[in-house]
């Protein structure tokens, strides 16, 4: 990518979060020239106590409000997006949206198998309370602290959990139990992905584990750059280390 040319840059954050999530990692970029913009996806600005629509909130409704975001801008957009938002931002790519994808640790899209037995246990669980699919679902501190904080110090892991939010029980069905799914909320056309895909998950990564994630980045064939980070778990926006990390993205879109 030229210095002539930045197109901006969309972060699309995670589940159980909001775009306050990238307020660290969006400094390098934004420290490089690209003009970087945080949408926050529908119901995470409303703290602990959202609508109950919430919990019918599908998957393709965050894609579709985030595609009235981007119709907004001058041009289309670098997509980044960590987790849940790495998938959002695969299915934006499919429909055209994007000029190129940074995936930091993305869930991955309907028809990708698990590798790893805690993402099938995690996925069984979640059945445990009951139909989850039109609930709201409220965030746990333990699950954070196990599964996604790990690699923070007690204090950061506090800091971070006090601003979680809840998240949708559909959208959340349609990511971990998509061979349920008939409407497939979830699927994304690889062969739609036209533009540059750059996949990046930690070693330690039990969330989407690089197994999984080097599925994703495979169905993007010679179009995809996968990284396996060592010593790095999920939250790769504030881990020690995330501004390497931030780093390597920036030298990937130079290079494209």
């Amino acid at each position: 990518m030229s210095k002539a040319r930045r197109p901006p840059i969309v972060m699309i954050h995670g589940a159980f979060v909001g775009p306050w999530s990238f307020d660290k990692f969006r400094e390098p970029f934004e420290a490089a020239g690209y003009a970087v913009h945080a949408p926050v996806l529908r119901y995470h600005d409303r703290g602990m106590n959202p609508p109950g629509d919430l919990g019918s909130v599908s998957v393709v409704d965050y894609a579709k409000d985030l595609a009235k975001f981007i119709a907004g801008l001058d041009e289309t957009p670098i997509l980044l997006g960590h987790s849940l938002g790495g998938l959002l931002a695969q299915m934006l790519a499919a429909k055209g949206k994007a000029h190129a994808l940074v995936l930091l640790a993305p869930c991955p899209p309907w028809g990708v198998l698990p590798t790893t037995l805690f993402e099938i246990a995690s996925a069984q669980t979640m059945m445990l309370g009951g139909p989850m699919w039109n609930q709201v679902l409220k965030p746990s501190y333990d699950v954070a602290a196990h599964a996604s904080l790990d690699k923070l110090s007690k204090a950061n892991r506090k800091r971070i959990y006090a601003r979680f939010v809840p998240e949708s029980g559909r959208a959340t069905f349609e990511i971990m139990h998509w061979g349920w799914d008939a409407a497939r909320a979830s699927h994304v056309d690889a062969k739609k992905v036209t533009c540059p895909v750059w996949c990046v998950t930690g070693e330690h990564d039990k969330i989407n584990p690089p197994g999984t994630v080097q599925r994703i980045a495979a169905r993007y064939g010679q179009r995809a750059t996968f990284h396996e980070i060592p010593n790095h778990s999920h939250w790769l926006l504030e881990e020690d280390g995330w501004d390497d990390i931030a780093a390597v993205a920036l030298s990937w879109l130079k290079s494209i």
